[in-house]
């Protein structure tokens, strides 16, 4: 058997759907297996350390993470020596599929995460939902959630219109509300985007003794994308992997969108909304210092005269 950390090092870009598949399965061969569940899933494990990464990813953003269509595990497989168990899905299907609970109940049945000292569930959006939800697979795991849906059961989250072609999916059998999936955990963090409401509601149906919720304002939905483009991602789930405090790290890395332009430009937006004038100023000057971004000082000057228009203008009578 070859070695992972060299073998996961050849790009998979150029493929997608079957052929990207294939070309998986033939490094899954190597250091691991390869396991068709059903028309639209696939499982791969990659044999590595005593640490397991449980990740869950569309087939579809798996070609956008990185520059060699790599799953979003092989950086921690190649960096960190784990092992890697991760899933696939043709589409967004939240994974709800008897094959995968069958999957699942075989990995229990056989031992296979007490063969790990650290198991570690991962993904975003649906992926996430399935994170949450199949952690209880694995009692005593960690999850890290970016912006997961809870449950897209009408009864609990009829206000979710998103997901409309959902609406007939049971998600009230096997691994089904993930928020309940996740009493057997040892620790899990929520990551969201309050200013997305709907993110933020599902995210607040989260809400347990054993669950961290970190906020990510003005970043949206692809979170994921997000946290990688500021280089916060792969440290995050490092010290994850060391038993840090998650909130603490969260926060120390989070500190990096003081100098990205477009965090920097949502907030002036709000901030000019709201004709905080003061704070707009600062958050100009604050970006054309860190950034060395001559519009930003511009503005912060524009700022400064309209703040001095008003202040010349009489009061007007009561």
């Amino acid at each position: 058997m070859q070695d992972a950390a060299h073998l996961l090092e050849e790009s998979l870009a150029g493929q997608s759907g079957p052929a990207w598949l294939g070309a998986l399965e033939e490094l899954a061969d190597e250091v691991g297996y390869f396991q068709p569940l059903s028309a639209k899933h696939n499982a791969a494990f990659f044999d590595g350390g005593k640490t397991l990464l449980v990740s869950f990813e569309t087939l579809q953003s798996v070609q956008n993470i990185n520059s060699k269509a790599h799953p979003i595990g092989f950086e921690m497989v190649r960096k960190e020596g784990w092992s890697l168990l991760s899933f696939f899905s043709d589409g967004e299907t939240w994974f709800r599929d008897p094959s995968i609970y069958r999957y699942f109940d075989r990995l229990i049945d056989d031992g296979f995460f007490e063969d790990f000292d650290q198991v570690i569930f991962y993904g975003t959006g649906s992926c996430g939902y399935a994170a949450s939800a199949f952690s209880v697979a694995a009692p005593g795991a960690q999850v890290l959630a970016l912006n997961p849906q809870a449950t897209l059961d009408p009864r609990v989250t009829e206000w979710d219109d998103r997901f409309r072609r959902m609406r007939r999916t049971s998600f009230t059998d096997r691994y089904g509300y993930a928020p309940d999936m996740l009493d057997a955990a040892q620790r899990a963090t929520i990551i969201y985007d309050p200013k997305v409401e709907l993110d933020a509601m599902h995210a607040a149906l989260f809400t347990r003794s054993n669950v961290d919720k970190l906020r990510m304002s003005y970043f949206g939905s692809a979170l994921d994308l997000q946290m990688l483009r500021l280089e916060i991602f792969y440290p995050l789930l490092s010290a994850i992997g060391a038993g840090d405090a998650v909130p603490n790290t969260f926060h120390m890395l989070h500190r990096e969108r003081r100098k990205d332009r477009n965090y920097l430009r949502a907030v002036l937006g709000d901030t000019e909304d709201a004709k905080r004038w003061g704070f707009a100023k600062t958050i100009c000057n604050h970006a054309a210092e860190a950034l060395n971004a001559p519009r930003f000082k511009k503005r912060a000057d524009q700022i400064a005269a309209l703040q001095e228009r008003e202040s010349a203008q009489p009061a007007e009578p009561e």
